[in-house]
């Protein structure tokens, strides 16, 4: 692989873009194939911790082709699927495009077009380690959140295992790029992804991320023995404004009895 497909965190984010542009059509069979059907799994353990509700408003960071996004309508929450790659939400639109509360808006996950505190919930799978600056997509995604709101990252992580990590790390460089072949994917998309995930940090270092970026309540938990990583935090409540304390009355002078006072 020639160092220009590298992953390297620091390109161009429209070359990344461009990439996924060209495995669109066949991204989800890809995905299946190469995790073994695991990446249903993923999905519904992120859609639960999502915990959508009828009426809520959710941003689907990084929504690809919005099959995460679907999950999280059928919950009958309006849910705007966004992603930085045309194709793959032009693919989404083909797919799902039939469920009147999911709309397609394509955004730079570090300059969001949307209002503060827009969102009662936000989430991203597979896309963090995509970004050009992963810090600042964290602190885009807590202002469009609400205060009390939620966010839930999917995201490729470091089994903890020793002896599961090597052959992971093996199956990623030289069988996760040939099952793309098969599929009819783009292979060098796949060694990009193989080199995003190597390089990204582990499970404990994007919990401080969050942290740092303004996020409490953050915790994670590894699913598929490590493989991705269900991280999960929400966005502290504004603290009421304090109300200016009342000023005190002067005390008043008490008034000279009248004669009639006097008398009775």
């Amino acid at each position: 692989m020639t160092q220009s497909k590298r992953a390297d965190l620091g390109k161009d984010p429209q070359r990344v873009s461009g990439m996924f542009d060209q495995v669109a059509a066949g991204y989800d069979r890809t995905n299946t194939a190469m995790t073994f059907g695991n990446d249903a799994l993923w999905r519904a353990a992120t859609t639960r911790a999502v915990a959508p509700e009828r009426g809520e408003r959710i941003l689907d960071l990084a929504a690809g082709t919005a099959s995460s996004s679907a999950s999280i309508a059928m919950s009958g929450a309006d849910v705007v699927a966004a992603d930085f790659s045309p194709g793959m939400l032009a693919e989404g639109k083909r797919r799902h495009g039939h469920l009147k509360n999911l709309s397609f808006v394509e955004a730079d996950a570090m300059n969001l077009p949307f209002a503060d505190d827009e969102f009662d919930a936000v989430t991203m799978s597979y896309g963090l380690r995509n970004v050009q600056q992963p810090k600042k997509a964290l602190a885009e995604l807590f202002r469009v959140t609400k205060p009390g709101g939620r966010l839930v990252v999917n995201e490729f992580s470091t089994p903890p295992g020793k002896a599961f990590r090597s052959l992971y790390r093996f199956y990623n460089a030289q069988v996760l790029p040939r099952v793309a072949r098969v599929a009819g994917t783009n292979g060098d998309a796949y060694d990009y992804l193989n080199e995003s995930i190597k390089d990204w940090p582990d499970q404990r270092t994007l919990s401080a991320w969050l942290r740092e970026a303004g996020w409490t309540d953050v915790a994670y938990r590894n699913l598929s023995f490590g493989i991705v990583a269900l991280h999960r935090a929400t966005k502290p409540v504004k603290p009421a404004t304090p109300k200016k304390p009342a000023t005190p009355k002067k005390p008043t002078t008490p008034k000279k009895p009248t004669k009639a006072t006097k008398q009775a």
